[in-house]
């Protein structure tokens, strides 16, 4: 393998890659919406079929550390379907929507070639995921991968690769950056494609937002959830628990906090050691923070580790080696590198709150740490509760008795569509405020026809202000 060296050599291998992403696009442009849906389903059953989700996970959690086979089996194969799902159901050829009584009809096309970075949390889901969305556009899709994961991913390239090609499709539709991938790569990448889409590094995020292209970025997760008084609370323990621990904490829709009111605490304690939980004493507590946090930054030996390896890392004893998670009791205020902040570990703060008010003004600090506009959650019995904090809080989504990590990039029991790109919005310095979809691939073209005058009087728009403050 040749080693590159210079940003010069870095920047022709692009121009190479998207000149043969282009003329793939070119090839597939013509066609209908029958065949897009047929080349993209070919692409998610590279993916889903068993024996590659099983393969890409085993491949995945060797070479990275992170994460369970197991649970990213489930993750390659769930968000895939998902994903197909919502995809099958959507027209992107041609015209897609037809309003009459506004003279409009709408027609979609291609947005061209797109960078897609992804994260080493998510090696083969990410990569398909939004191969799939481009591919659904007729887009080309150009893939960065974390160099942590390149054997992953180019893995789930080869992969969809050769699944374009048993359907007579362009495999140049999808394509991947070569080893080693280095920053100067995935930055031309990002200038000389038509749009960015990027997950993980907040740096390769704000590296998009400056290339002089359309860029989509996500922002950092740090999940919060309440518990209210009247909360199912084995419903949340449940939950909490199914989340919490899927994929060992890897995904950024993770709780990493619960805020707990007072009136059911120990209660809802209880329900979380019925499940596996195992509460730290103080000591345990210190030795948590030091293994976990070293200078300041999340220690990369602790991170998505199985619950035994984390406790023996840090030095908790045999019995926390039987946990499943670890629960952290703490106290406002909240900063930056404590245990309000992100910990991608099965570690999970818990706030006491006196009263829902209180519960609010907690999750508000503990998203000013980190985790501003991403999500938060509520278990509850009460909608005026839930209603409250979507009011209240700078979150994009707001899930009510739900597992988070679950049901947070879309599930078949909410209307979310299904992604493993969250965008947070201006909160986080984002361009989206919703799930990445097919949407967001697409460009339109806005086909108006004349229509009966809609012209209201000068009464009807200006009346209520003549009579309030005059004319």
């Amino acid at each position: 393998m040749t080693t590159r060296v210079t940003k010069a050599t870095d920047a022709e291998a692009v121009v190479k890659l998207v000149a043969r992403a282009r003329s793939a696009m070119a090839k597939f442009n013509d066609s209908d919406q029958q065949r897009v849906d047929e080349v993209v389903t070919a692409l998610a059953w590279s993916l889903y079929k068993p024996e590659h989700a099983r393969e890409l996970a085993e491949l995945a959690v060797r070479t990275t550390g992170l994460g369970n086979v197991e649970d990213k089996i489930v993750k390659n194969r769930r968000k895939t379907f998902g994903t197909l799902r919502d995809l099958s159901r959507a027209r992107t050829v041609g015209l897609m929507e037809e309003d009459r009584s506004r003279g409009l009809m709408i027609y979609a096309k291609p947005v061209g070639v797109v960078a897609a970075v992804t994260p080493s949390t998510n090696p083969a889901a990410t990569p398909v995921n939004k191969a799939m969305m481009a591919v659904k556009g007729r887009n080309a899709v150009i893939v960065a991968p974390s160099p942590l994961a390149y054997s992953t991913t180019s893995r789930a390239i080869e992969l969809m690769r050769a699944a374009l090609e048993t359907v007579g499709a362009p495999k140049d539709l999808v394509l991947v950056l070569p080893a080693p991938v280095t920053r100067a790569a995935t930055t031309a990448l990002m200038e000389a494609c038509d749009l960015s889409v990027v997950t993980g590094s907040q740096n390769n995020v704000r590296t998009a937002y400056r290339s002089g292209k359309p860029a989509i970025g996500v922002g950092a997760g740090n999940v919060p959830v309440i518990v209210d008084n009247t909360a199912d609370l084995r419903q949340a323990a449940v939950g909490v628990m199914a989340s919490k621990t899927f994929d060992n904490a890897t995904s950024c829709s993770s709780e990493n906090s619960l805020v707990i009111l007072d009136d059911v605490y120990d209660r809802a304690m209880d329900e979380l050691r019925k499940v596996g939980a195992y509460v730290v004493d103080e000591r345990e507590k210190r030795a948590i923070r030091d293994a976990l946090w070293v200078d300041g930054k999340l220690n990369r030996d602790m991170i998505a580790q199985d619950a035994d390896v984390l406790a023996r890392r840090a030095g908790l004893g045999a019995n926390a080696e039987e946990a499943r998670l670890f629960l952290v009791e703490d106290r406002l205020p909240a900063e930056a590198g404590s245990f309000a902040d992100e910990k991608l570990s099965l570690v999970l703060t818990v706030y006491r709150a006196a009263r829902f008010r209180e519960a609010i003004d907690t999750v508000r600090a503990v998203l000013a740490v980190r985790g501003r506009g991403h999500s938060c959650g509520v278990y509850t019995a009460s909608m005026d509760n839930a209603r409250l904090l979507a009011t209240e809080l700078d979150v994009v989504r707001v899930l009510v008795n739900q597992a988070h990590a679950i049901g947070n990039g879309g599930s078949f029991t909410n209307g979310l569509p299904f992604t493993l790109t969250m965008g947070c919005g201006t909160w986080a310095g984002n361009s989206i405020s919703e799930n990445l979809n097919y949407r967001h691939f697409i460009n339109l073209t806005h086909l108006s026809t004349t229509i009966p005058e809609d012209r209201p009087s000068e009464e009807a728009l200006f009346g209520d202000h003549w009579r309030r403050y005059g004319a």
